[in-house]
């Protein structure tokens, strides 16, 4: 049966429950070790578009409902999209839960509307994954699966000084887990996270440059020295529950980090905005080459160049 219009139905993560692929599932691991308690995460993302006059032919495409991760199950999703519209939901090139609708007729005005609740599991990285050395990336099987993730991307290009910078970093390292804790922390050190000084469209290449930025620069910036001297890393998006203590930048709003594959576990967040592992604070939602595979909302309509963006993000610990 069709989902009523301007919605998509509610999910739970049976409908959705491959894990990533080379990975085990962390929740019949986890699980088995005692006193293991989860944090459950409930998210409302709101996007409301006001134009100054009418516009018709509006096409877009949603990346806000996640899929079952490590270490994250899916309780529910509910998308709203108004002006009522009958949404398609169908998986993308990264097996990511993708929505896409179009409004042909004149409107003034699109709100679309994620409710999300999560399941996350405390992270847990085995100490072979941790030891696993750029040898181990090697394998021919592993290169297979992770070439997309090796090479340039839209917003992420083989560029020489990133190069350079990735050997002086990573210079008498030998596990991929400690050179990407060194990314992370040089990247978290000698960068300024300044909203305004770069766009959503910014190139990792102009971002190293300025040393400035938001969590997108700098997750891309870390893609790039990882996949400049052999380390498969990916773009991961979603929210970021920042708890009582209010100390983690990136709350605020739709939040990005980079994910670097371990041989023996698999993808592992690093977050360079905090400066700290992606954990079950973190709620994934999507993950790609760089930004523009995985963008919230993204969309082309005819019509006036004035409209106004209003976003509301909220990240609450539920029981």
């Amino acid at each position: 049966m069709a989902p009523p219009t301007g919605t998509t139905t509610t999910v739970n993560d049976a409908q959705d429950g491959k894990m990533d692929e080379a990975c085990i599932n962390r929740f019949d691991l986890v699980d088995r070790r005692r006193n293991v308690i989860g944090l459950k995460l409930q998210v409302l993302h709101r996007t409301i578009f006001s134009y100054f006059a009418p516009v018709v032919d509006s096409v877009n495409t949603l990346h806000l409902e996640p899929r079952t991760f490590p270490f994250q199950s899916t309780i529910s999703a509910n998308i709203r999209v108004l002006p009522a519209i009958r949404v398609r939901r169908f998986s993308d090139l990264f097996q990511n839960i993708t929505h896409h609708f179009e409004i042909l007729n004149a409107h003034q005005r699109l709100e679309v509307e994620s409710r999300l609740k999560v399941y996350n599991l405390p992270l847990l990285i085995p100490e072979k994954a941790m030891l696993a050395t750029k040898v181990d990336l090697a394998d021919s099987s592993v290169r297979e699966r992770m070439w997309q993730f090796l090479q340039e991307s839209h917003y992420v290009s083989r560029h020489a000084e990133i190069w350079r910078q990735a050997i002086d970093l990573s210079q008498g390292l030998e596990a991929v887990h400690e050179i990407a804790l060194a990314f992370m922390e040089w990247i978290h050190f000698n960068f300024i996270y300044q909203a305004g000084v770069t766009e959503v469209n910014t190139h990792l290449e102009q971002a190293f440059s300025l040393r400035a930025g938001v969590c997108q620069d700098f997750t891309h910036v870390m893609l790039g020295l990882c996949r400049s001297i052999g380390i498969p890393a990916r773009y991961a998006s979603g929210y970021l529950y920042n708890g009582p203590q209010d100390i983690l930048v990136g709350a605020q709003g739709s939040h990005a980090w980079c994910e670097v594959y371990l041989p023996d576990v698999g993808w592992i967040g690093y977050d360079p905005t905090n400066n700290t592992l992606a954990d079950e604070r973190y709620v994934k939602v999507a993950v790609g080459r760089d930004y523009e595979d995985v963008a919230p909302i993204k969309g082309i309509y005819r019509g006036t160049a004035h409209c106004t963006m209003t976003v509301d993000v909220s990240v609450q610990k539920i029981d």
